[in-house]
């Protein structure tokens, strides 16, 4: 039973907190760097509680693109380019059929279209036989039953072939592209060389049909000329084909200039190799000097740095001794910089040799080039002379030949022929690579996809939880009141049981559950969070509370677990503690110390039995008692509203020291808003991610309105591990600390919190 020569104490008047609540906050349209800095560490946060869902969204969809990457099959494509020259325009005289005026952008893109038509195209797929072949159109059900010569079969060939083809013409040039992809490289190939085939040959036919006509006549009359003139230049073509000459004076100007620029080559080459061989002699012979002899301003820096390190080691080391810790770091710092000069000085070197070896090779091979180019010359000076003989009996049949055309009045014979130069400028070639699907580039963008959505699906799901109370921070966002405490859970691995309801009972003595956490494992960072707690609320008013209520918005917050360890941790320092049990609806003391059938408040606020019968000591907590909840009340509110429970409170104030009352959430039931009418002060308890910021400000509201002495908020079941970067490092931290060895494992050690 209470001592009852304890002192009696007179209640503090504790001034009430009104809340001010807080909506809309206005937002600051030009942030601070210091602003910044917030939401970067903010964003980042959230990245870091939320990596699992980022990295699954990434694996997923990376996984995803790769399966469709390496499971599709390979689709190729096959380019060849033709050279498209203007249209010869209305021909008044022979001559002028060699005379190209400018290539307009609308005669290219005829000729783009032209290139894209169904008859080409259909004329090729008849050519190719593509209707049979299953890399142009796979076998299917559809297809199997397909009637080439029938219009829907002609309409699925053609768009077929379409859908594959590419026809392009290239910025700032006349050389259009036509690429087709196809499963098959050959037959990608072999569909653009036959189209581009096709194609010259449908405007060849054009222009023989146009010039036909002018030049049938000319055959009576030019034959003997012609054949003169046929022959000397079959001599001289023979000639030029047999030594492979093109245009001689080009050709010779064009050896002459090569040679003339081989020599120049050669000349900058040794001189660059004089040079490169007088810096790679130097780097050998001095490797001090490595820096300065190869301009590396990284390891100038480098060993400046060395230098200055090497300086304060050296003074370190005489004012504290090799073993300081400031001196041992320098030393580190020393070696460190000095392993990087060594591996600057032979990437240095190594650089020197290569650019002077490549040097040597450079000039090796320039001198071959001229010694071959000289040759080259002295061979075509022999050509020249018998070409020059060929070409002069060539020029004089073909003046004879042109003598003759200058009198022939070919203006209207030429009406109407046209011409157009088309030339193959490359044909296509089966390709060796791929064009889709580009594995690396699928596989990056998915990355960078799943990245994105990653992202995106964090912050949806970060602000889905703001729905919720976090931190101690949202608490002091929502209204203008203190946040006494942040409760953090055991830990991500092994959490503790918030739910008394389901708690088995042992008979005076702690069960493990957290609602015992101080007693049970008082060197822990939760049972320091709960002292922490003690001393907050102790400095809330001037005189600290006597009478404390501890409540809740919502069940399940942790309110009678933050009771009893409150308890707790008041009783450590000395003093006489009773807890009240006042939640008569579902009481969770009762359950935790097994006093199912124990007297308790409710028996004495009807007078069934005196308040002493009602007090039980915890045997396993010293200066702690508790009044349970006692027999099932059938109208908890109505035995609180009496003057009954006033008086008790009076009573219990003049035998103990601090009073700790356990009632219900205050927005199921009007039991915590009586209660806190009789007490000292209230502290609400929210669970962190648990607790809507709705359900708080009703909470506040109702206790405000009611006139309670409201001290702060709780934050219970923080999990830090989820938390920002400031609450993981601190709580690791302050683990860590708290297993120190040399720290004392008493709970009295820390029992003033």
């Amino acid at each position: 039973m209470i001592d009852n020569e304890n002192i009696e104490l007179a209640r503090p008047a504790a001034q009430p907190h009104r809340v001010d609540y807080r909506v809309d906050p206005v937002i600051n349209l030009d942030p601070s760097a210091a602003e910044w800095s917030s939401m970067l560490q903010t964003y980042w946060g959230i990245a870091r509680r939320r990596w699992a869902t980022i990295a699954a969204t990434i694996l997923t969809v990376v996984t995803l693109t790769a399966i469709y990457s390496f499971k599709a099959k390979p689709v190729y494509r096959a380019t060849a380019q033709v050279g498209i020259e203007s249209e010869t325009p209305q021909l008044q005289t022979i001559n002028s059929l060699y005379q190209n005026l400018p290539t307009d952008e609308a005669f290219l893109g005829t000729q783009v279209k032209v290139l894209q038509s169904d008859n080409l195209a259909w004329t090729t797929i008849q050519q190719l036989g593509l209707a049979s072949n299953p890399a142009f159109l796979p076998v299917s059900p559809d297809t199997k039953a397909l009637d080439p010569d029938s219009r829907q079969g002609q309409g699925l060939l053609l768009q077929r072939f379409q859908a594959a083809l590419t026809v392009s013409l290239s910025p700032n040039t006349h050389v259009v592209e036509v690429s087709f992809d196809s499963t098959d490289p050959d037959l990608a190939a072999r569909i653009a060389n036959a189209l581009v085939k096709n194609y010259i040959e449908s405007n060849f036919l054009q222009k023989v049909s146009a010039t036909q006509q002018a030049t049938g006549w000319m055959k009576q009359q030019l034959e003997d000329l012609r054949a003169n003139v046929e022959k000397s230049q079959q001599a001289l073509v023979t000639y030029e084909r047999t030594n492979v000459i093109v245009n001689v004076n080009d050709k010779q100007n064009v050896v002459e200039q090569r040679l003339s620029d081989l020599s120049q080559d050669l000349t900058v080459a040794e001189s660059d190799l004089a040079q490169k061989e007088s810096v790679y002699n130097l780097a050998q012979s001095n490797p001090n000097q490595l820096a300065l002899v190869a301009q590396n301003e990284l390891l100038q820096r480098l060993q400046e740095k060395y230098a200055d390190l090497k300086g304060q080691y050296t003074e370190a080391r005489a004012a504290s001794g090799p073993n300081y810790p400031k001196v041992v770091n320098l030393q580190k710092q020393v070696d460190e910089i000095q392993s990087l000069i060594d591996q600057e000085q032979q990437r240095t070197v190594e650089r020197i040799r290569r650019d002077y070896n490549a040097a040597v090779g450079r000039v090796k091979l320039l001198q071959a080039s001229v010694a071959e180019q000289k040759v080259e010359v002295g061979r075509l000076n022999q050509l020249l002379i018998q070409h020059n003989i060929l070409k002069h009996d060539f020029e004089s049949n073909q003046q004879l030949y042109e003598n003759l055309l200058q009198h022939l009045k070919d203006a209207q014979v030429s009406a109407g022929l046209r011409a157009t130069n088309i030339n193959l400028v490359d044909p296509a070639r089966p390709p060796a690579f791929a064009v889709r699907p580009k594995k690396a580039l699928n596989i990056a963008i998915g990355l960078v996809m799943g990245l994105l959505l990653g992202t995106t699906l964090a912050f949806a799901q970060e602000g889905l939880e703001h729905r919720t109370i976090k931190t101690v921070e949202d608490v002091e966002r929502l209204a203008d009141i203190p946040a006494l405490g942040l409760i953090p859970m055991r830990s991500s691995a092994q959490k503790w049981s918030y739910s008394l309801a389901k708690r088995k009972p042992v008979n005076g003595s702690a069960n493990g559950s957290l609602a015992l956490v101080v007693s049970m494992d008082p060197m822990s960072p939760i049972s320091e969070s709960y002292r922490a707690l003690k001393t907050s609320i102790l400095f809330s008013t001037n005189p600290p509370p006597k009478t404390l209520l501890v409540t809740s918005a919502e069940p399940g917050e942790g309110k009678t677990s933050t009771a009893l360890n409150l308890s707790t941790a008041f009783a450590e320092g000395g003093q006489p503690v009773v807890l009240v049990e006042a939640d008569m609806r579902r009481p969770g003391v009762m359950n935790t110390f097994g006093w199912l059938k124990h007297k308790g408040l409710s028996g004495v606020l009807t007078g069934a039995y005196p308040l002493e019968e009602a007090i039980f000591p915890v045997e396993s907590i010293p200066n702690l008692w508790v009044i349970p909840a006692g027999p099932h009340a059938p109208n908890p509110a109505g035995l609180l509203s009496t003057s009954n429970f006033r008086s008790l409170l009076d009573d219990l104030g003049k035998r103990f020291d601090h009073i700790v009352v356990d009632s219900p959430p205050v927005l199921l039931v009007t039991d915590a808003t009586i209660l806190s009418a009789a007490v000292d002060g209230v502290i609400i308890i929210a669970a962190s991610g648990g607790t809507s910021p709705a359900s708080l400000l009703r909470a506040f509201r109702t206790l405000d309105t009611a006139g309670a002495k409201l001290l702060g908020v709780v934050v219970n079941k923080f999990d830090y591990q989820k938390g920002s970067y400031y609450y993981t490092t601190y709580y690791r931290q302050y683990g860590s600390y708290y297993r120190s060895p040399d720290r004392e494992q008493s709970p009295s050690s820390s029992a003033t919190g």
